[in-house]
């Protein structure tokens, strides 16, 4: 499997897995939290709006236009560190994670 298709593929499962924890939400932060300049819109918003609502839409935009997928990833320690206190068991949530790292991630 390609990387597109295999990213296509966590991103969804990555999704359900959001919404089964019930952490996806229905209304989209206001514009000016999504226009954070900060690593994850720490300032704005919390780690599960950022996958929702920055991360995933950013992704699929690229899957739709071909665009070149990053060549490094690493957004699962700041997973780790952001869920470690989530009441919810996250632990299939930081495997996608890591695994879209992966995916992502070209060892020269």
């Amino acid at each position: 499997m390609d990387r597109a298709a295999e990213l296509a593929q966590l991103l969804e499962e990555l999704t359900a897995e959001m919404q089964a924890l019930g952490l996806w939400e229905l209304q989209p932060p206001s514009p000016q939290a999504l226009a954070s300049t900060e690593p994850f819109c720490v300032d704005t918003l919390n780690f599960s709006q950022w996958l929702q609502w920055v991360m995933l839409p950013r992704f699929e935009q690229m899957l739709a236009e071909g665009m070149p997928l990053p060549q490094n990833c690493s957004i699962h320690p700041f997973a780790e560190e952001a869920l470690k206190e989530h009441p919810a068991d996250t632990r299939q949530l930081l495997v996608l994670i890591e695994r879209i790292d992966l995916t992502l991630t070209i060892h020269h």
